[in-house]
């Protein structure tokens, strides 16, 4: 192909791809889809992917431009991964070179080899001796030999330190020819005989009915709803299959919500299977993350567990992809490529042929309606695991009770008798923060953010308001900004108060708060659940961190301080959402022998959503949500887009956000004069005939591009 042109996709916002020449001496033959290849762009130098090799390119000969070099012998993705990627790009109309760069751990996106670490090593030389006469007026280097010689298989270079052994006597030990220095790449655990390292636990007759129907359908793709009630045992369900799984040669892909729940369920697994496992998630270093990706690739990790981002971890031989909390509003990425993870694992199982089981004990009603209309196959957990009883609910109305920091006479008494038991007691408020808001008590004053409409938070132990919406922190003001009174209050209750007044209410007992302002050091989140897990009677004060799987056995009383933000709230989705939490966070009373109670404060004690909730149970009121959002047609059973403008000043984004109310057809009328040159039928499905949604690659005006949605030039 001697006109052959390399057509890339790079890390940009624009929707096109960019045609270059091959590098210097090398001809388009040596190239295939998905490698990497460092390119110039403009001024600077990007790192694209290859998306297909083109006979011919629509820009002059002459100003095309060479490629630097190419990265990659071979893709370093697989084919699956580039097909995800490929559909993801199309679907939620973003750049198929911002999508890709998404899915490539960051080192591969900075241009390191995609190849496993390697490490020095340094070992002592085979005739070397700690009498060598040159070593008589070196007693360092000396001392380092004889380290040396007692590690006949060498030592790591990042364990120099640990060992004492000094950079300046090992390289005078290798400048005499007494030491070496050998790189090796490091070796893959082999795989064990027997996969179980526990024996598996006795499932009831609800898990035996799940197990067999998902394992029945191993091999094949389809959708499985586990709708189990909280404690109703789903992760022994998922473990049994993961040996399935794992015993037909298979890779598990497992998805969770948050990264603190990657130590505990990493654990978990540890402890079951003989398997090597690989954790992926924001708080893996580079290089760990690296690895887990290139091992899970080449199927050297059995398992992969991790958050959203981990979908896109390629799997050479992939058997199961299971969702945990399939409900959660954390798989939802919300910047950059804005993607929901569960909806893409339906995806990816439908292209890789596997099995996708969406396990939750509040589904979302989006997932509730797939599940009955046919489109998922449900499966119900209606009983505890073992010998646990469902919590016993009280809704406790504080109309007319003084409530200090939040906190009603009768719940405070409520603790006391859960404490004096020897038991534990969670307090939920999903609130961080001492205060949501400060309040100037002369003049009506709020703390508002200056870069958003929402109000900022007070955070006493800082001295900080910050924005929980947009990131903004200032220092807390000594006086009024309007009226410079100095009589500012702190307005509201969040997690920080709630925790400072509990410790003086209960000051025999330990009080652990768990919020993201309490966990983001290295290991907090660990060293807190093992104080925890010790069983001693202490409360634990938290957001919906700790409403996500965790398992507390020694907890017999939740409290939910304020139930009531989700009963009025202008988004639809707030009372599920509501729901939702609610009976999460009641879930982690009462999971071993001990019964639960769950003490739920609220102004509307008596509301119609609280009362079915409580007494009819989480599954009626998603009957009940469902047929109302039936009847006023809110999804599932319609669809809604969302037209968001963000600008540094208002009246930018707000004139860009009414041009589609301008528009007699819909859409932005100048969309069609900005170069467009694509065929009629693209632009008319672009202006909303039924059809599809299509967008066009942007590009510059005098340069044609391609439709994404028929790839017609």
């Amino acid at each position: 192909m001697p006109n052959a042109v390399l057509r890339l996709a790079l890390p940009s916002p624009l929707r096109r791809l960019f045609d270059y020449l091959p590098p210097t001496g090398m001809s388009t033959s040596s190239f295939e889809p998905g490698m990497r290849v460092r390119v110039p762009f403009g001024r600077r130098e990007m790192i694209g992917v290859v998306i297909e090799i083109a006979n011919d390119s629509e820009v002059p000969a002459g100003k095309l431009r060479p490629a630097i070099g190419r990265l990659d012998d071979s893709s370093p993705m697989s084919p699956a991964l580039m097909q995800l990627c490929l559909w993801t790009a199309q679907y939620y109309q973003h750049s198929l070179g911002d999508t890709l760069s998404w899915a490539l751990p960051v080192l591969l996106r900075q241009g390191e080899p995609a190849q496993a670490h390697q490490e020095r090593f340094w070992i002592a030389a085979p005739a070397a001796s700690p009498d060598d006469p040159r070593l008589k007026r070196a007693p360092r280097q000396r001392e380092a030999l004889t380290t040396l010689a007692q590690h006949p298989h060498g030592v790591a270079h990042s364990l120099l330190s640990q060992l004492q052994l000094g950079r300046d006597a090992l390289d005078g030990l290798l400048t005499k020819g007494l030491a070496a220095v050998e790189t090796r790449t490091q070796a893959v655990a082999p795989r064990h005989e027997h996969w179980l390292a526990q024996p598996e636990l006795p499932l009831n007759t609800e898990q035996s009915a799940a197990f067999e129907a998902i394992r029945a359908g191993l091999g094949h793709y389809h959708t499985y709803l586990l709708a189990g009630v909280t404690g109703s045992g789903k992760t022994e369900v998922y473990l049994q299959l993961i040996h399935q799984c794992l015993q037909a040669g298979k890779q598990a892909l497992v998805l969770i919500p948050e990264i603190n729940l990657g130590p505990q369920t990493l654990s978990r697994f540890s402890q079951r299977f003989n398997a090597r496992i690989a954790l992926l998630h924001s708080a893996v270093n580079d290089r760990q993350r690296l690895d887990a990706w290139l091992a899970a690739r080449d199927g050297d990790a059995d398992i992969v567990i991790g958050t959203r981002s981990a979908l896109f971890t390629p799997l050479k031989n992939p058997g199961l992809i299971i969702i945990d909390e399939e409900h959660d509003g954390s798989y939802k990425q919300q910047e950059g490529l804005r993607y929901h993870a569960r909806d893409l694992a339906i995806v990816r199982g439908h292209q890789e042929n596997v099995p996708v089981v969406l396990g939750s004990a509040t589904p979302s009603l989006e997932t509730w309606h797939n599940a009955h209309s046919g489109r998922f196959a449900l499966l119900r957990l209606t009983q505890r695991a073992g010998n646990a009883q469902p919590p016993r609910f009280l809704r406790l109305d504080v109309k007319s009770r003084p409530l200090d920091s939040g906190i009603s006479e009768p719940l405070q008494q409520a603790i006391g008798q859960t404490l004096a038991q020897g038991q534990q007691v969670l307090v939920f408020l999903n609130r961080r923060g001492f205060a949501p808001t400060l309040l100037c008590h002369e003049c009506g004053w709020l703390s508002e953010c200056p870069r958003c409409d929402a109000r900022t938070t007070l955070h006493q132990r800082s001295g900080e308001l910050r924005c929980h919406h947009c990131g903004h922190v200032e220092y807390k003001p000594r006086h009024c900004p309007s009226c410079r009174s100095v009589d500012l209050r702190p307005v509201g209750a969040g997690t920080e108060r709630a925790e400072e007044r509990l410790r003086v209410l209960f000051p025999d007992y330990p009080v652990h708060r768990v919020d993201r302002d309490t966990t983001t050091a290295k290991g907090a989140m660990d060293r807190l659940f093992a104080t925890v897990h010790q069983g001693e009677p202490c409360i634990l004060v938290g957001t919906q961190m700790l409403a996500k799987g965790h398992h507390f056995p020694q907890v017999t009383l939740v409290a939910i301080l304020d139930a009531d933000g989700g009963l009025f709230s202008a988004d639809f989705r707030a009372p599920e959402r509501m729901a939702q939490l609610i009976v999460q966070v009641a879930g982690r009373a009462g999971r071993a022998e001990m019964p639960g109670k769950v003490i739920i404060q609220s102004h509307l004690a008596d509301h119609p959503l609280l009362v079915q909730l409580t007494e009819d149970g989480y599954f009626a009121f998603a009957e009940q949500a469902l047929s109302e959002r039936r009847g006023a047609g809110l999804p599932p059973f319609a669809h809604l887009a969302l037209l968001r403008a963000e600008a540094h000043k208002p009246g930018q984004a707000e004139d860009f956000s009414i041009r589609p109310a301008r528009s007699p057809k819909g859409g932005w009328p100048s969309m069609a004069c900005r170069g467009w040159s694509c065929s009629a039928q693209c632009l008319r499905q672009w202006s909303g005939v039924p059809g599809g949604f299509v967008r066009s690659y942007w590009c510059n005006p005098r340069r044609a591009h391609r439709c994404t949605g028929c790839w017609q030039q």
